[in-house]
């Protein structure tokens, strides 16, 4: 592979390696209002979708001219902004994603995330500045992969999801100091290999390798024979039924040592088609446990009840290592209910701000009377009142039932632009 891999005795202590690499938190961002909240809340780097070649279709996405000013607000406060091309291209797709990167390249994101070869040697050619990272729709699973990568100029490569932190250990070993690896660390699994399902495309025509999938992953399946039709045949029986392929969410607040120790470079959330409450939580959280382990492994153990707390506290499904620990059980993986718990409810981002009165779009109901939380970047939720709701022409309303409208609202304690408004979910 060349003798400049030729590698020497690179095992390390825990701590060396903690103090040696100081890992990116990864935010997904599905519109400039999630990318912003991102930002505020912790991120290191944003990764975003455009309207076309990622592999979010529903998502909002980002017209150019929002990325734009995405990308400015980021850079502004040094964040990085990581910008998805990542679909598996007919041969259709690639005339227009010449012209695609022709456009990125003047908007200056700080790395372009890709998938299929021909892209990435399309990117190579237009726009060779911004540093190229290797999907894990690419299936990267072994050391040998990794350094096909860094050979072609990838600067990253994302781990696939089938990956133990064992391997991901032996591919830090057997790789170039300076190449990155990003994994995930936080979100859905899509099973299948390392995201690339075909299933969604199968029952629906909807391609989500074309960023339109509809998530069969979570749909409840049985088997028919052909010559007994309504006799439905269980895969895998036990006393809650019979679910292939619906998945736990993986969660891996509690062992980021090991992240750390496998020489994982960047901590990646997954959730671009997530809510600013749900990314303003997780970011926040991983933000903060992410530094406390750097500053003392000690801290870190014992803020562990917070995160776990705050994690909870948002949107999400039953939580899983995935396979960072061995393969999993059929029990660690599947699960019986897809409904994801919601603890909170999220009412908006705090805007402008004159004393105790705020300016919001509205998300979710509320009324005046109830109490919410003041949802903070630094850690703090304060409790607070709903004192008045005041729409744009100045009239009082007693509740907020119209979804984005555009509202102020004077709240018994003080909220800050970029605040997030939220409020517990009745049990």
């Amino acid at each position: 592979m060349g003798s400049h891999l030729a590698l020497e005795d690179k095992k390390e202590t825990v701590n060396e390696m903690r103090d040696k690499r100081h890992p990116e938190l990864l935010i997904p961002a599905s519109s400039l209002e999630v990318l912003k909240t991102a930002v505020i809340f912790g991120a290191d780097a944003v990764y975003i979708g455009g309207e076309a070649f990622g592999l979010r279709a529903k998502a909002k996405n980002f017209s150019l001219d929002d990325m734009k000013a995405g990308i400015a607000f980021a850079h502004e406060r040094g964040v990085k902004v990581h910008v998805t091309v990542n679909i598996l291209a007919h041969n259709d797709d690639l005339p227009k994603a010449e012209e695609y990167l022709k456009e990125l390249k003047e908007l200056k994101p700080d790395a372009l995330i890709i998938a299929d070869p021909a892209i990435f040697m399309i990117a190579k050619e237009i726009c060779p500045e911004i540093d190229r990272h290797v999907s894990t729709q690419a299936n990267n699973t072994n050391y040998g992969t990794y350094r096909f990568w860094w050979e072609q100029g990838a600067k990253r490569v994302v781990s696939a999801r089938e990956l133990s932190l064992k391997e991901i250990k032996e591919i830090r070993e057997h790789i170039p100091e300076e190449m990155e690896i990003e994994s995930f660390i936080h979100g859905a699994m899509c099973i299948s290999y390392s995201g690339r399902c075909l299933l969604s495309n199968f029952f629906t025509g909807r391609d989500a390798n074309h960023g339109a999938c509809t998530h069969p992953c979570r749909w409840k399946y049985a088997v028919v024979e052909e010559t007994r039709p309504g006799e439905y045949m269980p895969v895998y029986e036990n006393e809650r039924g019979t679910y292939i392929f619906n998945s736990k969410d993986l969660c891996m607040i509690e062992h980021i040592p090991e992240m750390v120790e496998a020489g994982i470079d960047s901590f990646k959330i997954e959730g671009r088609m997530k809510t600013a409450l749900y990314v303003a939580t997780v970011a926040r959280t991983y933000r903060k446990a992410i530094d406390d382990y750097l500053e003392s492994p000690e801290k870190y153990k014992e803020n562990m009840p917070w995160y776990l707390n705050q994690i909870t506290n948002c949107t999400y499904r039953q939580f899983t290592t995935g396979f960072y620990f061995g393969k999993p059980s059929e029990e660690s993986q599947i699960y019986d209910n897809n409904t994801y718990v919601r603890e909170y409810t999220y009412l908006g981002i705090a805007g402008e701000a004159n004393g105790n009165v705020c300016r919001i779009e509205q998300r979710n109901k509320f009324s005046v009377g109830e109490e919410i939380e003041i949802m903070k970047p630094d850690g703090r939720n304060i409790p607070a009142t709903v004192l008045s709701i005041t729409d744009e022409d100045g009239a009082s309303q007693e509740s907020a039932p119209h979804p984005k409208q555009v509202l102020y609202v004077k709240l018994s304690e003080q909220a800050e632009v970029y605040d997030i408004l939220r409020r517990e979910a009745p049990m």
